[in-house]
C-alpha cells in the first residue's frame, strides 16, 4: 500500500531572516533558538567592533549558516541589544513572528565568561522532568551550546578581557505561551527556547514527538504511574471528565503519533496506560499502525466489517460497510442497525489488544470509544499479559507505514 511522507528538503537558503521556498508549503523556518543566537551574535558584534549589523550570520548545528535581518538594535559602552523576528516557514507555529531580542552587558570581572538568563516572556521551568533545573529559565540545552558558541565567536577579543551576560526577551512570550501546553509541564510565564538543529520544517513530526515523550516524562517525574493518551483537544475533554480526579499532568495528546506514545509509555514504566479516541482513530489503532494520518493509510473498511459481523451484522450491512469511505460512516450505519454497543466494544477490545501488545507485561490498559459530541461507545480494559501472539497481532510495537525519517 503507497503512503504518505514528508519530503525532505536538502537544501535551503537564507534572505534576511526569510527561507526562501523550496516548495510551496513546505518552507523552513527558524527555530526560537536560532532566532535568539542570531540577535545574541548581532548584538556582540557591537559590542566587539562599535556596530551592530544589519544582518547577521551564524553557524547552527551540522554545519548550517544562517543569515538574519536585526531589528531594533541599542549600542553603549557597556550593552547591545538586538531582535530578530521569528520567521517560522510554513509551519504554523504560534512563535512566528514572535520578536526574540537579545541584551548583552559586560561582566568585566569574569573573563571568557558567556552567561545565559532569561528576561520578559522566557518561562520559568516548575517541574521535574524537563532536562532542566528547577527555577531556570526554559532555554534547552541545544540552543544554549549554540548561541554561547557563536557569541564566543563573535567577540573574542572582548572576552578576552570581559565576560557577556546575555539575557533573552520575547515581549509578547507569556501571551503566546497561553496558546501552547507549557503551563501543564510546568513552564511558566512565558514559552520556551527551543531547536536542536535550528531548523524548523513544518508539520514536523519530530517536535510533535518530541511533545510526547516530554509530556510523559513530566508526568512520571511528578510520580505519577498513570497517563491518558489522546488524539486532540475534544477527545482529552472527554477524558478528563471521566477521569475527574487526575492531574491534569496525566493527559498527553498523541495527535496521530500511538506507535510513539506507546514506545514512550513503554519506556517510562508506566503501570496504566488509558487511550481515548473516536471511531476513526480508533479503528486505525486497532489495525495496528503507528501512524494513524488520513495520508498514512486508509482505515480497513474489512476490519470494520468483520467487527460488525462478530456484532451480528448481516450481509447487507456488510456490503455497505465495504462500499463505504470513513469509520464514522461505517459506525453510524452500525448503529442504525441496533448493532453499535456491540460493535464499538469490539472494536475498543481489538484497539486494546493492539496497544498491550506493545507495553511490558502487567501493564494496565484502558480503551474509551467517544463519538464527536463526547458521549463513550465502549470501554475496555486488558493487561498486557493477556494479549494475543505479538507477531500476529499487527501491533504498534511492530508495524509502520510508510518511510521513517530521522
Amino acid at each position: 500500500m503507497r503512503s504518505w511522507s514528508w519530503q525532505p528538503v536538502t537544501e535551503t537558503h537564507a534572505r534576511g531572516s526569510v527561507l526562501t521556498r523550496v516548495k510551496r508549503g513546505n518552507r523552513p523556518g527558524w527555530s526560537t533558538g536560532a532566532c535568539a543566537a542570531a540577535a545574541a551574535t548581532a548584538a556582540a558584534r557591537g559590542l566587539e567592533t562599535g556596530s551592530i549589523p544589519a544582518t547577521i550570520a551564524i553557524l547552527l548545528p551540522e554545519g548550517r549558516r544562517a543569515q538574519f535581518m536585526t531589528h531594533s538594535v541599542e549600542l553603549t559602552q557597556t550593552h547591545a541589544r538586538a531582535t530578530v523576528i521569528k520567521d517560522a516557514g510554513d509551519d504554523p507555529d504560534v512563535t512566528h513572528g514572535a520578536r526574540i531580542v537579545a541584551e548583552l552587558s559586560r561582566l568585566p570581572g569574569d573573563p571568557g565568561e558567556v552567561r545565559l538568563c532569561g528576561g520578559e516572556g522566557i518561562g520559568r521551568v516548575t517541574r521535574a522532568g524537563l532536562g532542566l533545573a528547577l527555577g531556570e529559565a526554559a532555554i534547552n540545552p541545544g540552543p544554549r551550546d549554540y548561541i554561547s558558541a557563536n557569541v564566543r565567536r563573535a567577540a573574542p577579543r572582548l572576552l578576552a578581557r570581559a565576560g557577556l551576560l546575555v539575557t533573552l526577551a520575547v515581549p509578547e512570550g507569556e501571551r503566546i505561551a497561553a496558546r501552547t501546553l507549557n503551563a501543564r509541564l510546568g513552564i511558566l510565564g512565558g514559552i520556551s527556547i527551543l531547536g536542536t538543529t535550528g531548523v524548523v520544517y513544518p508539520y514536523s513530526t519530530a517536535s510533535f514527538k518530541a511533545t510526547i515523550r516530554q509530556g510523559v516524562q513530566v508526568a512520571r517525574a511528578q510520580g505519577q504511574d498513570r497517563v491518558v493518551f489522546t488524539t486532540g483537544r475534544r477527545t482529552e475533554r472527554y477524558c478528563m471528565r471521566q477521569y475527574p480526579g487526575l492531574a491534569e499532568v496525566c493527559f498527553v495528546q498523541m495527535g496521530d503519533f500511538v506507535g510513539t506514545a506507546i514506545e514512550c509509555a513503554q519506556a517510562a514504566g508506566l503501570a496504566e496506560v488509558i487511550v481515548g479516541a473516536m471511531v476513526g482513530k480508533l479503528t486505525k489503532i486497532a489495525q495496528g499502525l503507528r501512524i494513524t494520518h488520513a495520508r498514512k493509510a486508509a482505515v480497513d473498511l474489512p476490519l470494520l466489517a468483520q467487527l460488525a459481523a462478530q456484532a451480528g451484522a448481516g450481509a447487507a450491512l456488510i456490503d455497505r460497510i465495504l462500499a463505504g469511505n470513513t469509520a464514522r460512516e461505517a459506525s453510524e450505519l452500525i448503529a442504525a442497525a441496533g448493532l453499535g454497543g456491540a460493535f464499538h466494544q469490539a472494536l475498543a477490545d481489538t484497539a486494546a489488544r493492539v496497544i498491550a501488545a506493545g507495553l511490558a507485561p502487567g501493564t494496565r490498559v484502558v480503551v474509551l470509544a467517544w463519538d464527536a459530541e463526547g458521549n463513550l461507545l465502549a470501554e475496555h480494559t486488558t493487561a498486557a499479559t493477556d494479549t494475543v501472539d505479538r507477531r500476529d497481532s499487527g501491533t504498534c510495537a511492530t508495524r509502520e507505514t510508510g518511510v521513517r525519517h530521522g
